[in-house]
């Protein structure tokens, strides 16, 4: 059992920079593979980014390549999410998710175990 806790939304206007972080506790592993997504009103949930268990590689949603960076501190059980030149089109519950094993799908929730509860990011025009 993993526990994931977001944190770092918040209110900001277009061109601005975030940074989201997701800590991880309860039975953490260094193995696990981190993913972020965002899902708006009425939408879908969406894949923006997920990085390799040791940080080597990393994958991101063509909306958000150039503009966001997937990073992860195993010491401190802490991945984040740096998002520059945000866009209106942003504005999303950000949700961080943990999977235990590699897989091609790392761009559907499905294939993720486990899930925090989201941080709120706003981009005003």
């Amino acid at each position: 059992q993993v526990q994931l806790v977001e944190s770092g939304g918040g209110l900001v206007q277009a061109g601005d920079s975030l940074r989201l972080s997701c800590a991880a506790s309860g039975r953490t592993s260094s193995s696990y593979n981190m993913g972020w997504f965002r899902q708006a009103p009425g939408k879908e949930r969406e894949f923006v980014a997920t990085i390799k268990w040791d940080g080597g590689w990393t994958a991101y949603a063509d909306s958000v390549k150039g503009r966001f960076t997937i990073s992860r501190d195993n010491a401190k059980n802490t991945v984040y999410l740096q998002m520059s030149s945000l866009k209106p089109e942003d504005t999303a519950v950000y949700l961080c998710a943990a999977r235990s094993g590699l897989t091609s799908y790392y761009y559907n929730p499905v294939a993720y175990d486990y899930w925090g509860q989201g941080t709120q990011v706003t981009v005003s025009s």
